[in-house]
């Protein structure tokens, strides 16, 4: 009983021996939330400065970027040519057995500045043109058709500097006129 009139007098005194109450509402909600905006921040902050620490250095302290090897396909400057237009138009016959007439303008580039190559071709100008006159001639109508016109470039790229040129290298042929006339 006496236990009793304890717990009767503690409910009389304002419940003194009881947790404080809690504040409601908006008021008590925002602290909190205040609270823990500020923590998430803090942790975003600290998370950015360790990665970034981390990155420096993993990567030696240099700020130098990273030169990656571009094929040569991909590369899209490419390398400035002289033009070697002097060839006179190149006219032939076909090998087939109806012939085709071929009439062909050839421009060759060659380095920029090559002064070597210029005086090469201009001195074998009379071979490159025959050598194309047969290179032409032996060919058939279906093998000079335009979907096989890089092919061909390549082919008298290729044979002139084997066979011609000694000193030097042209880079490229191009056409300036190309005609096969069937008859």
């Amino acid at each position: 009983m006496a236990d009793d009139a304890a717990a009767d007098l503690g409910d009389d005194l304002g419940g003194a021996g009881d947790a404080p109450a809690k504040k409601g509402g908006l008021k008590g909600a925002f602290p909190a939330l205040l609270k823990w905006i500020l923590i998430a921040l803090a942790a975003v902050i600290f998370i950015i400065t360790v990665v970034f620490i981390a990155v420096k250095l993993m990567t030696g302290n240099s700020s130098s970027n990273t030169v990656v090897p571009i094929s040569e396909e991909y590369n899209t400057q490419r390398e400035e040519l002289e033009w070697y237009t002097s060839l006179e138009d190149i006219r032939t016959q076909t090998s087939d057995p109806i012939s085709s007439s071929v009439s062909v303008k050839i421009a060759l580039g060659y380095k920029k500045d090559d002064k070597a190559a210029s005086s090469e071709i201009t001195q074998r100008r009379i071979e490159i043109i025959d050598y194309l006159r047969r290179y032409f001639s032996s060919k058939t109508a279906d093998e000079l058709k335009p979907d096989r016109e890089n092919e061909i470039k390549i082919e008298i790229r290729d044979g002139i500097n084997d066979n011609i040129l000694s000193n030097s290298k042209i880079r490229s042929v191009m056409f300036t006129a190309k005609d096969v006339v069937s008859q």
